[in-house]
């Protein structure tokens, strides 16, 4: 696995995402976060409006993104026993993660940032991530003191037998960010039937 590239199991570790809070509260397949809108699906040819050269690595300390209202601390990630990406703790619902071992977000390639879609007792901190549409903007602080800001240029929601893992993960010559969570149809027996992923890509820093 290279640098830029998750690699096969993001997928796997988000589907521990079962919707606690959904099956507690006896919610129908039909209630649950968001879905993203077709038309601001990924499209045959890259469309990267306003990309910027990739800053030099550095670790990342939060994520922001204004129009759904997220503001939260991330923690680094690794791979778990069976190679899938780690989860941040269940029980806080505040935090979301990155994936420490591929490329820090505003460096050149893919960094990947998970978070759970909801928690026992509610929604949690990428509940609303299906309802993102393309232009809007993602900030990272890091630990260089530079914010990393990305303009999303789609949304999408796979199925989890139909994951696409080059499309979300592959190497990018540009420096890009996916933000993953459960979504896609519910079920009380099996909970999320797959994942939302917002693709952005680097268009300023602060």
């Amino acid at each position: 696995m290279g640098r830029g590239q998750a690699g096969r199991g993001g997928l796997v570790a988000l589907a521990a995402c079962v919707g606690v809070w959904l099956v507690g509260s006896g919610s129908s397949q039909s209630i649950g976060p968001p879905l993203p809108s077709p038309a601001d699906a990924l499209g045959t040819q890259g469309h990267y409006p306003g990309s910027i050269d990739p800053l030099p690595g550095s670790p990342p300390s939060r994520i922001r993104i204004p129009s759904i209202r997220v503001d939260a601390p991330l923690t680094g990630l690794g791979l778990g026993p069976d190679g899938s990406i780690e989860v941040p703790p269940p029980a806080r619902r505040d935090l979301a993660g990155w994936y420490r071992d591929g490329t820090t977000p505003g460096a050149v390639g893919t960094a990947v940032v998970v978070g759970h879609v909801d928690h026992a007792t509610g929604p949690s901190v990428f509940y609303h991530l299906g309802a993102l549409h393309r232009g809007a903007s993602i900030e990272v602080p890091r630990a260089d003191g530079r914010t990393a800001v990305f303009t999303v240029h789609a949304v999408e929601v796979y199925e989890a037998d139909r994951f696409p893992d080059s499309r979300v993960y592959g190497p990018s010559p540009r420096a890009e960010l996916r933000v993953i969570t459960c979504g896609g149809g519910f079920s009380p027996r099996t909970g999320y039937q797959g994942n939302v992923v917002v693709f952005a890509h680097l268009t300023g820093t602060y």
